[in-house]
């Protein structure tokens, strides 16, 4: 079998309504696609799978690697859990306008609903302009009844938290729980593969036809956590170096890593393993002789079978296995 090597993956971006032109930018790409506001780093839903872009299984997607390598690609146990599905989805996010409001299901919802998992995930703020708003949680008890009211009455957001965004902020959103990325943030995240949005709110925006887009109120008001809780921005210690946690739940467990010179990377769990270089660049060395570069806006794909990495160079990574 061909040594493995961490993989990268061929762009793919998603213009949008509310999009921006940051996202090439920060990618280092060259490209005449405007109001990008989504790059898909690494995909596993079906139909939007990421394509290799290089080495020996370049133009193969991110199942047909998985059906190839199995558990040396990502895990044994993350096999026998998920088969031929990957399952998390990486996303760097340019929201030059605001999102709409949305819910996720879980597990549970999203089985009996769609058969399919439900959605937790995580926001990094890479970049965040001034006043830049990111809303998240509840800030008032409602229920279910009052949520219906304040949403057919258009006045869902007097409820509903709004955080100041700033650089390294981080927030974890749990299914459940009621969230809008705001216009003027630039963020990755990290999610479980499910592409089930309940659409809440959406600013009275029209499309590109003049109609509202479809609200989702019944879908949603089973979905929600109506708890109030004291904080929804998730702390961690930020002059951290090496293996920082930013966030641990069942689905994923993410750290931060700065390489200044040279770092040294645990890749040691029965897992692959997610590096998005956030800022700067460094080339990692692998305990398998793999040798690779990777430099600002890039994700790149570590097969489980790689145990341990030096990095060299100046970057901030975001790391993530499962």
């Amino acid at each position: 079998m061909t040594t493995l090597k961490p993989f990268k993956f061929e762009p793919y971006l998603k213009s949008v309504l509310w999009g921006g032109e940051k996202i090439a930018e920060y990618k280092g790409i060259v490209t005449d696609q405007h109001n990008i506001g989504e790059s898909w780093e690494i995909s596993g839903v079906d139909g939007h799978e990421s394509v290799v872009a290089e080495g020996d299984d370049k133009g193969l997607n991110l199942r047909q690697i998985i059906e190839k390598y199995k558990g040396d690609l990502v895990g044994n146990a993350v096999y026998a859990k998920y088969g031929d599905t990957f399952p998390l989805l990486v996303k760097i996010i340019d929201a030059k306008g605001d999102l709409s409001v949305q819910v996720h299901p879980d597990d549970t919802l999203a089985k009996a609903r769609h058969n399919s998992y439900g959605k937790t995930e995580m926001w990094y703020i890479i970049d965040a302009e001034e006043g830049a708003p990111i809303y998240a949680g509840l800030k008032k008890q409602i229920g279910p009844d009052e949520y219906e009211k304040l949403v057919a009455e258009n006045a869902i957001m007097d409820v509903i938290a709004r955080h100041d965004s700033h650089p390294g902020d981080l927030f974890f959103l749990p299914a459940g729980r009621i969230h809008a990325i705001g216009g003027g943030n630039l963020l990755a995240e990290i999610q479980q593969t499910s592409d089930i949005t309940y659409r809440v709110y959406d600013f009275d925006r029209r499309d590109a036809n003049g109609n509202p887009r479809e609200l989702h109120t019944e879908q949603a008001k089973d979905a929600i956590d109506y708890t109030v809780y004291p904080e929804y921005k998730s702390e961690y210690d930020r002059n951290g170096k090496s293996a920082t946690p930013l966030v641990k739940c069942q689905y994923f467990d993410v750290k931060r890593e700065i390489i200044e010179g040279e770092s040294t990377i645990d890749a040691s769990a029965d897992s692959f393993m997610i590096i998005m270089c956030l800022e700067g660049e460094a080339t990692i060395t692998d305990n398998l002789g793999g040798v690779t570069p990777v430099k600002k806006g890039e994700s790149i794909l570590v097969p489980a079978v790689i145990t341990s990495m030096k990095a060299q160079g100046n970057a901030t990574f975001m790391t993530a296995t499962v």
